[in-house]
């Protein structure tokens, strides 16, 4: 009998449904930047509701990807489950976040050449709710969930860091806003709106660039970190037994697969091999194959675990 593949994917995850409820808020907050950018004459303002209009899509891939991850948990086509539709929307996600940033600084260089007048008080005063929106979306969806390993290595929810990334942009482009617009109110520095959308794009970018490496090691199924690799080499190997040929990568949060290959001069099996890995490193699909030395017939067998 086959074992199931769904890794406990179909339970739903800890972000889905503050996610949810960050999104609802996050599309209400776009449409009233967005309106008073245009009409107030702020493109600080404009640009971070345009950056709300990117992040409201982004974290509405999140609540599709995580839906989908969870109903689709038990479909066989899906070989290691669903776990990496989760890394997938936050690469997507990244990937929108670097062209708004992109779009930001264009916007922001055209201000400069071509400014317009603003309507100070109506702005900052959109720009302040604004932060507070963002602030409380922030807030919601900080991962307290994320650890480390046995391996030392850090495990996140991609979908949900890259959603906790998207309302973290937003608040950081509140902030610039609201420092371009008293600048320019009470200073005369009307350059600092457009400045401020330049400044609030590349540190986006730069935010971004971190969460597509993230996800990009989970897609293209990138080997564990060597401290992953090492503990179960420790784990396995003895004077009598060796590793030689050892893969582990992740197949979603929290999860790992593993395929080894393993040398002995004492009868060993399978089973015997996968209990000796340690729990906390979270391998959670284990195929083994063992190879008898010192002229013992040779056996060699795999195990599918869940």
């Amino acid at each position: 009998m086959e074992h199931e593949h769904h890794f406990n994917q179909h339970l739903p995850m800890p972000g889905e449904t503050r996610t949810r409820w960050v999104v609802c808020m996050t599309a209400g907050m776009m449409v009233v930047e967005i309106a008073a950018g245009i009409v107030f004459g702020s493109m600080a303002l404009l640009a971070d509701g345009l950056h709300m209009a990117s992040h409201t899509t982004a974290l509405g891939l999140s609540v599709f990807a995580y839906a989908f991850a969870r109903r689709r948990a038990h479909d066989a086509r899906f070989s290691f489950g669903t776990g990496k539709f989760n890394s997938l929307a936050g690469f997507a996600s990244a990937v929108v976040l670097v062209l708004f940033a992109l779009l930001m600084v264009i916007e922001s260089v055209d201000r400069f050449m071509h400014p317009v007048p603003i309507a100070y008080n109506e702005a900052i005063l959109v720009a302040v709710l604004g932060l507070i929106v963002n602030g409380v979306s922030v807030a919601m969806l900080r991962d307290r969930h994320s650890h480390h390993d046995g391996g030392g290595s850090h495990r996140h929810d991609h979908n949900l860091l890259a959603a906790y990334l998207h309302v973290l942009a937003d608040a950081l482009t509140s902030v610039l806003a609201i420092a371009a617009l008293l600048a320019a109110k009470y200073v005369g520095l009307t350059w600092m709106d457009p400045l401020m959308g330049i400044v609030g794009g590349i540190l986006v970018a730069r935010w971004s660039w971190g969460l597509l490496r993230g996800t990009s090691r989970v897609l293209v199924d990138r080997q564990a970190p060597d401290s992953v690799l090492e503990k179960v080499r420790e784990a396995i190997a003895s004077e009598s037994t060796s590793v030689v040929d050892l893969h582990v990568w992740e197949i979603g949060p929290g999860y790992r697969a593993a395929i080894l290959t393993v040398e002995s001069d004492r009868p060993l099996t399978p089973p015997d091999v996968k209990a000796m890995i340690p729990d906390e490193l979270g391998i959670a699909h284990v195929t083994v194959e063992v190879h008898q030395r010192r002229g013992q017939s040779e056996s060699a067998g795999s195990e599918r675990t869940i």
